[in-house]
């Protein structure tokens, strides 16, 4: 059929979609309840293929613009949501008179209905910059057997389809179209109200790795590899210290030049080996660097990074810990990481070169890579390493962690998982980067293996129940 009768028939059944969503409303309320966890409240979402604009409304944007090739949808959807803005386009067609930029792009249940998926994504890049992140959800592969029969018995809304993607199908697409895929996930084993049923189902089973290729609906988050600059930046970088004397000279002369600008921030923790005054004299030393010393006012590495990025002005965030095992030699690969956009956050990995003889226990080497592959199955992106205290990002992307920290909580001693699970949670490009772990030269280690060891279990569970039980 050609694209007119397309048309007239999401047009016939406009009014008719509001009683299959009544009836498929568990359905629906488990799609707004994945939008909703990665889209922040008061951003700027555009929708592609809106329908009657109730996915839209649900995620509470600042901005909401939906985008229908239904005209009756349309005029459905500006009587129910006169706060936003919705108009009628042909989405096969590129759209010539709109180009405003986005925080968010959804696309729910619209890719089958596309005649051109390749073209659609290249006239999706007029409403994307490098910030943009797109959130896909379309139909399983493996349940077009099952939707066609449920289509003949009048217990699923009648559909116009033209084509079944596949997952390799859509990837190779998105590529091609200068898009980034940044995380995969399946979800829904049961897309009916059964209560119980559903959460062993969809919450449990569904979540399990065989299981999963049978979900019913696919979601893909894109972000758009928009060409970068290479300009300098400036850097602000992080160092809690707490009974790290020996140390703070040594990491002033080995921290290179590289950005626009370096301040340096120590935040001091209540040591008791004169690690401050000893911060005093070498700021002192090195008048000519930018280095500014803070008391820490709460307790823990994660309050004192989070007291450091409250009073950094650089564009660009990096962790260095005051031990020294990470070399500060090595901030500059992550310094070239983050401006040639291969990732959002750059996150340290000490398990691909040799470790050092003394740099870590044995145990802490296999608890930390045993919940780091928890971790990465939880926030589906794959990480080697998670608390390597290392750790760069934008200024930006951090603002919108802190100003969303509630969501997840302040319990995090480590200040490691708190900054994955806001960049999992705003889809950011998460990247390793191999570095040579040493032993310390001068203190000792200050993390407990089993009271830590706990507390790494309790927040790796959290990421599962938060994140991927959810």
């Amino acid at each position: 059929m050609n694209n007119i009768n397309k048309k007239d028939f999401f047009n016939k059944i406009a009014n008719r979609r509001f009683f299959w969503k009544k009836i498929h409303n568990y359905y629906h309320s488990q799609l707004k309840k994945y939008y909703k966890f990665y889209v922040l409240p008061n951003s700027s979402v555009l929708e592609l293929g809106c329908g009657n604009g109730d996915l839209l409304n649900s995620l509470i944007p600042s901005k909401g613009v939906g985008i229908d090739f239904s005209k009756k949808m349309i005029e459905i959807s500006k009587l129910k949501y006169p706060n936003m803005e919705f108009y009628n386009f042909d989405l096969n067609n590129k759209i010539n008179n709109y180009r405003e930029k986005f925080d968010y792009v959804i696309i729910s249940d619209l890719i089958r209905d596309l005649e051109d998926i390749h073209l659609f994504f290249e006239n999706l890049r007029d409403f994307c910059n490098q910030n943009t992140r797109i959130i896909i959800s379309y139909s399983n592969k493996f349940w077009e057997p099952v939707l066609k029969i449920a289509e003949i018995f009048k217990i699923k809304t009648p559909e116009f389809k033209q084509n079944w993607i596949g997952v390799e199908d859509l990837r190779n697409i998105v590529q091609l179209c200068d898009f980034e895929i940044v995380k995969e996930n399946k979800k829904i084993l049961i897309p009916f109200k059964f209560p119980l049923i559903n959460f062993f189902f969809n919450n449990l089973l569904a979540n399990l790795p065989f299981f999963r290729k049978f979900n019913l609906i696919n979601f893909t988050h894109l972000r758009y590899k928009t060409d970068v600059s290479n300009l300098d930046k400036s850097v602000s970088i992080i160092i809690p210290t707490q009974n790290e004397k020996g140390n703070i000279e040594n990491a002033i002369k080995r921290i290179p030049n590289f950005g626009k600008s370096i301040e340096i921030i120590f935040v001091e923790g209540k040591s008791k080996d004169n690690t401050f005054e000893e911060i005093l004299r070498v700021k002192e030393v090195y008048n000519n660097k930018k280095i500014l010393v803070i008391k820490q006012k709460g307790i823990g590495k994660g309050n004192a990074v989070r007291e450091g990025f409250n009073i950094a002005t650089g564009e660009i965030m990096m962790i260095l810990d005051a031990d020294l095992t990470v070399q500060p030699e090595e901030l500059v690969k992550f310094y070239k990481a983050i401006i040639n956009n291969k990732g959002e956050f750059i996150n340290g990995s000490r398990f691909v070169y040799p470790l050092e003889k003394r740099s870590m226990r044995f145990l802490n080497i296999l608890g930390n890579k045993f919940f780091t592959s928890l971790l990465s199955y939880s926030i589906n992106q794959n990480l080697t390493d998670t608390l390597c205290g290392t750790k760069v990002l934008y200024k930006k992307d951090y603002l919108k962690i802190d100003e969303n920290r509630s969501f997840f909580g302040e319990f995090d001693p480590f200040g490691d998982f708190d900054l994955i699970f806001g960049a999992a949670r705003l889809s950011l490009k998460i990247i390793d980067i191999p570095i040579r772990y040493k032993e310390r030269s001068y203190g000792s280690t200050q993390i407990s293996r089993f009271s830590h060891g706990w507390q790494l279990i309790k927040m790796t569970f959290f990421a599962l129940i938060k994140i991927k039980l959810n």
